[in-house]
């Protein structure tokens, strides 16, 4: 009985420690009135957004990634709906780019290699409805990207499973609350963001060293 108890305190802790949800901030939803010129976005979801904003702010041309929620029938989503699994949102990523600079393939095939696109429903330890992964298309041009660059990688023989990611239309983009922005960068010292984000961002970093900006 004893090894059972310390067993399940231990599962209790590392679910605790290695977790996107740790934080239970209230809420605090935000209105970006920030002006970033000649630009284009794109949505992409793939696990805890605080990874998926840092991968793609690390990229020249992005001029910013903004973390909130899509895909789902909730209005107006605060981040303890979302925990539910009930909104039908997924975490997600608004990145704001210079299709000058950096193309929409470009920012595909870093989505693709910058996670594990055969896990279903989640992303390493964040597993569930919210960390599924997900393209969201702005267009048909978009979509026909998506689907060639998803077909190109199931049929190349890399992934040994089915590649999961979800490709659907683009709908509405809630921002998620304003201690969720930048967190990767604004909380090094958190267990989740030391073992799970860090790590995930290097091993991008590493297949991708000519697309990084200066500062990276």
């Amino acid at each position: 009985m004893r090894k059972t108890f310390v067993a399940s305190l231990t599962l209790s802790v590392f679910i605790f420690i290695f977790s996107c949800s740790t934080t239970t901030k209230p809420s605090e939803k935000v209105v970006d009135k920030t002006v970033y010129g000649p630009t284009e976005k794109a949505y992409f979801a793939s696990g805890c957004f605080w990874c998926v904003e840092a991968i793609f702010e690390s990229l020249k041309g992005v001029k910013e990634a903004v973390s909130g929620y899509s895909g789902g029938h909730t209005k107006n989503p605060t981040y303890e709906d979302v925990n539910t699994e009930l909104t039908g949102h997924a975490e997600s990523v608004e990145v704001i780019y210079d299709p000058k600079i950096i193309s929409y393939e470009t920012l595909l095939k870093v989505y693709f290699a910058s996670q594990d696109p055969t896990q279903v429903k989640g992303q390493g330890p964040d597993k569930g409805d919210s960390y599924r992964s997900i393209i969201f298309y702005n267009n048909a041009t978009e979509k026909t990207a998506a689907e060639n660059y998803k077909k190109q990688l199931d049929t190349s023989g890399k992934y040994k499973k089915p590649i999961a990611v979800e490709i659907v239309p683009f709908k509405i983009f809630w921002k998620a609350e304003a201690y969720h922005q930048d967190y990767e960068q604004s909380h090094p010292e958190n267990p989740y963001v030391q073992n799970v984000s860090i790590p995930r961002l290097e091993r991008m970093k590493a297949q991708f060293p000519e697309l990084l900006k200066s500062k990276h």
